[in-house]
């Protein structure tokens, strides 16, 4: 009975003492099970002197997929998603300068085509050969512009939720962000993630408050960083959107939305669908912006769709 017992409350007192003692352990933890989960291991590659970390999972001889976080995203954006991937592609997801684990120098360019030319660096010191690239939000309109800068050097695009363009209605995010005197993807302290949590996922997760500062400890440190990344980007998309250079496409193309996104109105979609020819989208109903988090295997699902036609 003893030792049953120390086999029932050990790991309820492990888990207790990391949450109270060592929360930063027990976040730690998680981020593994996920990757173990999604048989993704990290490594890291130089380029042009600049260590990019990213997470590797499949088998290198199937079809390769380069996934593209977004703004204050990182590599394991893609770690929900990779679960479903990994059995039948080859799967690349790599920290873009300025986030993540990758290098935060401020002096660098972080616009859009800057850090495109970056990704494709990045793809020919893996020896990529033209992968599916994917990207959500910032790293979707990054995506977008490898297929209209390197037309050949991609199989296919796929868009989920991606900035770069504009659709017929402003979303709150573009209401808010009218002027430079409020950042809405920006926090100031802890009690301010939650309205950013909510702004983002259509049912937000409860976060506990002792792993709050573990989760948001890279936001804060970086916050004067990520704002001035932001706003590069957001005067960027609101003076050289990419709409009018859509019928550039030429490869096949999905385009993925949530219903529900705050940050990019799904009127977005449309302008999509008319400007590159053939392709195809997909909305999902009570997800908002980051649809390969709230729902990665339905996400999963169309993906795998989209590439089994090709």
């Amino acid at each position: 009975m003893r030792v049953l017992l120390v086999l029932i409350f050990a790991p309820l007192i492990a888990f207790a003492l990391m949450y109270f003692v060592f929360p930063g352990r027990l976040v730690a933890l998680g981020r593994w099970l996920l990757r173990k989960r999604g048989k993704t291991v990290q490594k890291s590659v130089v380029v042009d002197g600049r260590t990019w970390p990213y997470l590797e999972g499949g088998d290198p001889s199937k079809p390769t997929l380069l996934l593209v976080h977004g703004f204050s995203g990182d590599k394991d954006n893609w770690s929900f998603l990779a679960p479903y991937l990994t059995r039948q592609y080859h799967v690349i997801a790599p920290d873009l300068p300025g986030f993540g684990e990758n290098e935060r120098n401020p002096n660098l360019a972080y616009d859009i085509q800057a850090q495109t030319e970056r990704l494709k660096a990045f793809s020919d010191a893996l020896g990529l050969q033209r992968p599916h690239v994917a990207g959500n939000s910032m790293g979707g309109w990054i995506a977008l512009r490898y297929a209209l800068d390197y037309p050949d050097a991609l199989a296919s695009l796929t868009l989920l939720n991606n900035a770069g363009i504009n659709g017929a209605n402003e979303s709150e995010l573009q209401k808010l962000a009218a002027n430079e005197d409020y950042n809405p993807l920006i926090i100031a302290n802890l009690d301010d993630a939650d309205r950013l949590v909510a702004m983002v996922v259509h049912k937000p997760t409860f976060v506990p408050a002792r792993l709050k500062p573990v989760f948001y400890a890279d936001a804060l440190k970086y916050r004067d960083q990520l704002d001035h990344i932001f706003w590069v980007i957001a005067n960027e998309g609101r003076d050289h959107p990419l709409n009018d250079r859509l019928g550039e496409v030429k490869v096949p193309t999905l385009i993925v939305w949530g219903r529900h996104d705050k940050l990019l109105d799904v009127s977005c979609v449309p302008v999509l669908e008319a400007g590159i020819a053939g392709s195809r989208s997909h909305i999902f109903e009570d997800v908002g912006h980051v649809p390969m988090i709230e729902v990665p295997r339905g996400t999963a699902d169309v993906m795998k769709g989209f590439l089994a036609k090709l």
